[in-house]
């Protein structure tokens, strides 16, 4: 099951108590102050891992705390610090604070971390004439993990025009495949391979007007493109579903400027709150994108696509997924746009 966003929280670990103990011997007619001060209490880290790919495991553990720091003794000894709690995440995940929706980290490298709960300092001994304290608590926080694939290439178009058939045929990927719009319910990576070049492409569930309102979820589809180099935007040229396929063009396109719209990156906020959170540098409609129009195969789409090519007028790539042609040429045009 992919999930692409979990609420957890978590809590450093106490300090340790300070000691409060005083040395005697025959010698010592008073008693010498020599309790040691409390260990730091773990921190809380969370880590990156490109093994992982979804963050299915906090659907079920929400909750992590760390241990509390060993407590001082006499002869002036410390308590132990305890070890950090480490919480690895896929590659591409977002941290957010739940209260203030910042942006904390963004961890999009494999084996970067960020510290997001501190553990809490041990207390003071009675060593140099002070009272014994007990240890500080640690940090407490509640945080959303929100995970954007981290791809070459995202596929965009309208449910049903061919997307699945496109990167199963081109890809090791092997997504659900039927004849009825929204078969793919979650975003499907693939790696392609051409004459020892490779790239990732993403597989993003269907796009509707509204999409960057949340209309069938699309706000939730749309931001895994965020991180994407380019777009291949695929069309139904046969209208086989009964739509436009200029219409459809321009849709998708007014929907990923309405998304753009709604990141933090177009009020001018990236750089200055969020120094670490890379994903909103460039809009979803700023990139360069790639027209792929499918189902070349079918009777219509001739006469469409000379239609189109005399209203848009850019560069497109006629394909048919299902036969698998056009495939070679479209490798060879996102490479070089890569």
């Amino acid at each position: 099951m992919f999930i692409d966003q979990a609420k957890i929280y978590v809590k450093g670990g106490t300090g340790g108590k300070g000691c409060s103990s005083l040395y005697r011997d025959k010698y010592t007619r008073y008693g010498i102050p020599d309790g040691g001060r409390g260990g730091r209490g773990a921190d809380i880290i969370i880590k990156a891992d490109r093994n992982l790919h979804t963050l299915l495991d906090f659907q079920y553990n929400r909750h992590f705390f760390g241990l509390k720091g060993g407590n001082g003794s006499s002869k002036n000894k410390k308590g132990k610090g305890s070890p950090p709690v480490i919480i690895r995440v896929p590659c591409g995940t977002v941290i957010k604070d739940a209260k203030t929706d910042c942006a904390l980290r963004d961890l999009d490298k494999d084996q970067e971390e960020v510290i997001v709960a501190y553990g809490g300092c041990g207390g003071s001994g009675n060593q140099h004439g002070k009272t014994a304290t007990d240890g500080s608590p640690g940090e407490e926080k509640e945080l959303i993990l929100d995970l954007k694939l981290i791809a070459d290439v995202g596929v965009v178009g309208f449910p049903n025009v061919g997307k699945s058939t496109l990167i199963s045929n081109i890809s090791n990927a092997h997504p659900k495949i039927a004849a009825y719009p929204f078969t793919t319910k979650s975003p499907v990576l693939g790696v392609v391979t051409t004459e020892g070049y490779s790239f990732v492409i993403a597989d993003i569930p269907g796009l509707i007007e509204g999409s960057h309102r949340g209309k069938g979820l699309g706000d939730k589809f749309l931001r895994h493109v965020e991180r994407t180099k380019i777009l291949l935007h695929l069309i139904d040229m046969s209208g086989s579903e009964g739509r436009d396929p200029i219409k459809d063009y321009r849709t998708i396109n007014e929907e990923l400027k309405n998304y753009s719209k709604s990141r933090p990156c177009a009020q001018g906020r990236d750089k200055e709150v969020y120094p670490h959170t890379k994903d909103f540098a460039v809009g979803v409609d700023k990139k360069a994108q790639i027209i792929a129009a499918n189902k070349m195969d079918l009777g219509s789409a001739a006469l469409n696509l000379e239609r189109f090519r005399k209203v848009i007028k850019r560069k497109v790539y006629p394909i048919s997924a299902l036969q698998k042609t056009g495939l070679e040429e479209l490798i060879e045009a996102i490479k070089k746009k890569l």
